[in-house]
């Protein structure tokens, strides 16, 4: 028998992720329907999955659940993702590995590495500046800053330029909606990737502008809303750093353990993902007749994983509720799986472990100033402002 949330809560309003708890909705779909199906409403029906296990069989098979119609709920009036077949989130193999190709190697493991020197720049200019301040919002005035900083050293947007992307980029972030719809942001970009076309520079802009897929080059269209996805990216990023400096705020024992002993940074930053899981979802569509523990799924219908709820399964993870930084193994799914697994994971782990070595580095102290305030958002989850003061040594 299909069993409906309806009977007990509507995952797809905003106001259960801001006010609401609905890690308590999924721990109850875990132990009594973990595939269920979500009736259509302003939403397509979608069966949502809960279970750590069968979110990441659903990664891990990119030929049955396909990324191509849009990895995003979105209202029916609007139909699918615009964007399906173009990008490196919303292409399946062979295509998908293709396009990752061209990207790959400003997010390897080498790659990162060069870039470390302008990531601890970068994250000391932040800090720096913040406890200047006074009273800052960590989510706004550190992690953001700090994210959009990295990727458009990444992309190639010029230094001068980065205040300009952050406020477009928040600008978007406020508003709940996509950057390929800002026009002043669409505009730099055109503008960048023409000057790219004539002068070619060591970038991933240039890497786009001058790679081939299949041995096409890739369309304007293309080029264009890969950027616009890397840089709209940077949301999940910051509310990652910013869901671990609060983590540790609300967790003062784990904090110092980290001053302690700096060798845990890395088990830390694991933690930190898992906990925080940002990204609230993700949607495949199915291509063909499947099961799922039993339950038929139809060609066409679409599966949404609840990410923050696989990574508090119980059946995976011991006392899944406690943060804790010396937790293994953490086989945590926080930046997915499979063929699409995040490109950037590389480098948000880096940026993690250098930001908060900095503060332990730098900062004589951090402390919260006002309460935190979630996001009303079904797409990502966090703290939309965390005011802070932080204490320069």
């Amino acid at each position: 028998m299909t069993v409906s949330t309806t009977s007990f809560t509507d995952l797809t309003d905003p106001g259960l992720h801001a006010t609401g708890d609905p890690h308590a909705v999924w721990r109850w779909m875990r132990a009594e329907a973990p595939v269920c199906w979500h009736p259509p409403a302003e939403m397509p029906g979608f069966w949502s999955l809960t279970r750590h296990e069968d979110v990441r069989a659903v990664y891990r098979d990119p030929a049955t659940f396909s990324s191509a119609r849009g990895v995003l709920l979105r209202p029916v009036r609007l139909g699918d993702d615009p964007g399906g077949g173009l990008t490196l989130a919303l292409s399946d193999p062979p295509r998908h590995k293709r396009l990752r190709s061209l990207m790959a190697e400003w997010f390897s493991t080498r790659g990162v590495r060069r870039l470390e020197e302008h990531i601890r720049s970068a994250t000391s200019a932040v800090l720096a500046r913040a406890a200047e301040t006074g009273e800052c919002d960590f989510v706004h005035d550190v992690a953001g800053r700090l994210s959009i900083s990295v990727i458009c050293h990444i992309i190639g947007v010029p230094a001068e330029d980065h205040e300009d992307l952050f406020r477009w980029t928040n600008e978007a972030f406020e508003a709940h909606t996509s950057l390929a719809a800002h026009q002043r942001f669409m505009a730099y970009f055109i503008d960048l990737m023409d000057r790219r076309e004539a002068e070619p520079a060591d970038d991933l802009m240039s890497a786009l502008v001058h790679g081939e897929v299949d041995g096409e080059p890739l369309t304007e269209e293309e080029i264009l809303l890969n950027c616009e996805n890397l840089v709209g990216a940077t949301e999940n990023g910051r509310l990652a750093l910013a869901g671990g400096m609060l983590a540790f705020l609300e967790h003062p024992d784990q904090w110092r353990l980290l001053r302690e002993n700096r060798e845990l940074l890395p088990g830390a930053g694991e933690e930190i993902l898992r906990w925080t899981s940002s990204a609230t979802h993700s949607m495949r569509t199915a291509t063909r007749h499947t099961v799922v523990r039993g339950q038929e799924i139809r060609a066409g219908d679409r599966v949404v994983l609840w990410l923050p709820s696989a990574n508090r399964d119980e059946n995976v993870f011991a006392e899944p509720y406690r943060f804790d930084i010396t937790r293994t193994p953490n086989r945590h799914i926080a930046l997915a799986a499979g063929e699409h697994v995040c490109i950037g994971g590389t480098l948000a782990r880096a940026e993690m472990r250098i930001l908060f070595s900095e503060i332990l580095d730098t900062a004589r102290g951090i402390e919260q100033t006002g309460p935190a305030v979630r996001l009303r958002s079904i797409a990502v989850t966090g703290a939309q402002s965390i005011p802070v003061r932080i204490a320069a040594r």
